[in-house]
């Protein structure tokens, strides 16, 4: 028999660690949704679960089961939403007191003499199609307590150096 892990062991287990930073806009999206699933979509499915329970016999009644199947995803979502509020750690915009790169900062970054913007996210709300990238990843680490003006070099994936320097730190 599997003694059941606490979550934060399973993390340490497999060296990962949950990263609960999130944005004020976030914050809101996942408010929202929580809301909707609460007020619209479980209390329909409970109607749907308790309609199809009527039909009479369960064991080979589908809708009953797809309903039931649906009011146990509500549930999990229902509880991930809490938890990611109830452990998220606000991120403030901007950088630190010193100028650096922090998370929540934006930055701006020449490439081989392009320039990108950057802004450093939590692993949470990354999206590196639009710039969003995490403070986890190769390149948020690297940059993370830089100032505007300095270089910095990071291996790529295929193993060469890429300078990065720093343009502008908002």
């Amino acid at each position: 028999m599997q003694v059941p892990q606490r979550k934060s062991q399973a993390f340490r287990k497999y060296g990962q660690e949950t990263d609960n930073y999130i944005t004020a806009e976030a914050i809101e999206m996942l408010k929202g949704e929580l809301s909707h699933l609460e007020t619209v979509s479980r209390p329909k499915t409970v109607v749907d679960l308790t309609k199809a329970r009527e039909m009479g016999d369960l064991s080979e009644n589908a809708a009953y089961h797809m309903a039931k199947g649906r009011l146990g995803g509500i549930d999990y979502r229902i509880a991930e939403i809490k938890d990611k509020l109830k452990n998220a750690i606000l991120i403030e915009k901007g950088a630190n007191d010193k100028g650096e790169v922090k998370i929540g900062s934006t930055v701006t970054v020449e490439i081989n003499g392009r320039e990108r913007i950057f802004e450093i996210t939590g692993s949470q709300e990354t999206n590196p199609g639009s710039g969003k990238i995490s403070h986890q990843s190769p390149v948020g680490k690297a940059l993370l307590n830089h100032k505007a003006g300095e270089k910095i070099n990071i291996t790529g994936a295929s193993g060469n150096n890429i300078e990065y320097k720093i343009l502008k730190v908002e």
